[in-house]
């Protein structure tokens, strides 16, 4: 009996044993080698070179020569009439139009957890380089100015700091344990109050009482349509002035222009990001802020967590092919098992 066919699409870096080990014998594996989007949706038509794939592991990379998994995409593996299963690797997966896939039956998973403690890890950096101005000041060392730009007046501990973690799942919660052995006062905003929250991770009801306490804003979030801007001017303003917003999640959850107007006007003293509207373009006007933390979008580049990563995709492919479903299905789909 002819072993069924996967679909590798984007490199494996760091799980190239617990392929072998994960589906020797289980299934076909095959490398998604198309240079450009006309050949990989050519290679999905009958007798093309992805012909009989049943499922995908997908990685971000691979929008370098396909692009994203639009409208176009799904529905040319709808067509095939035997992909059922995408397993993204990563917790966002903004790059899958997921109600397509929906529609015609396909399921998509991602990685929740295995992004966790190096997501958390980031946005903690942030949240310190941004209230003690580190990152000014090891720019002013190299330059030979020692720290002439830094201004104690300007600077915090964070024990004396209100953090407003917007989105308490598997990262805000991390990241809030982090700051609590500080400790940080830590409020938070979530669709549902987290019920295994510890008890000094204190609920508020809405976005804007959030804003209304915070004096850091870190964003955990997902992208989805409801979430572009949720972070707008009016949510910005009910900030405090001098206040620090942080964002790991994903750059157009923030309104860009409005946060740039609160730095030029004063309302934020700075901002620290990891994620951009329109990656990898950054914005030039970010960089006039000294006091301002960029990252090219660092919050997962661990081997420990692209191994997890890895593995924790590729597993849910697995499980897909032995049981008929896998783990990790994005929240969009849950509904539709």
């Amino acid at each position: 009996m002819a072993l069924r066919r996967i679909l590798i699409c984007g490199d494996i870096v760091w799980a190239h044993e617990e392929v072998k080990q994960l589906f020797d014998d289980l299934a076909d594996v095959v490398r998604m080698d198309s240079p450009t989007r006309a050949d990989f949706l050519a290679g999905l038509k009958p007798g093309g070179k992805f012909d009989g794939i049943v499922g995908i592991y997908r990685h971000n990379d691979s929008a370098g020569q396909i692009g994203v998994f639009d409208k176009e995409i799904v529905r040319a593996l709808a067509e095939t009439g035997t992909v059922k299963w995408i397993a993204h690797n990563g917790a966002g997966y903004d790059q899958i139009d997921v109600l397509e896939c929906a529609a015609h039956g396909i399921t998509v998973s991602h990685t929740p957890g295995a992004v966790d403690e190096a997501t958390a890890t980031t946005a903690l950096y942030l949240i310190l380089s941004t209230l003690r101005h580190f990152s000014n000041a090891e720019r002013s060392l190299h330059a030979g100015t020692w720290k002439a730009p830094i201004s104690s007046g300007a600077t915090y501990d964070l024990s004396t700091r209100t953090l407003g973690i917007l989105g308490l799942g598997g990262i805000g919660l991390r990241l809030a344990h982090f700051v609590h052995a500080f400790p940080m006062r830590v409020v938070y905003y979530s669709r549902h109050r987290v019920p295994d929250a510890p008890a000094w991770c204190v609920y508020v009801d809405s976005l804007e009482a959030l804003c209304l306490e915070a004096d850091v804003l870190s964003v955990h979030v997902p992208l989805r349509d409801e979430t572009v801007h949720l972070v707008g001017e009016r949510e910005i303003r009910e900030m405090k002035r001098g206040s620090v917003i942080v964002n790991t999640a994903r750059g157009k959850v923030v309104d860009e222009e409005a946060m740039i107007r609160a730095l030029e006007d004063g309302h934020l003293s700075a901002v620290g990001l990891d994620v951009y509207p329109n990656e990898p373009a950054v914005n030039p006007r970010l960089l006039g802020f000294p006091k301002n933390v960029l990252l090219p979008h660092m919050g997962t580049e661990t081997q420990d967590s692209q191994r997890r990563m890895e593995v924790r995709a590729l597993t849910n492919l697995r499980d897909f092919l032995c049981d008929g479903r896998g783990k990790d299905v994005v929240p969009e789909l849950r509904s539709k098992l």
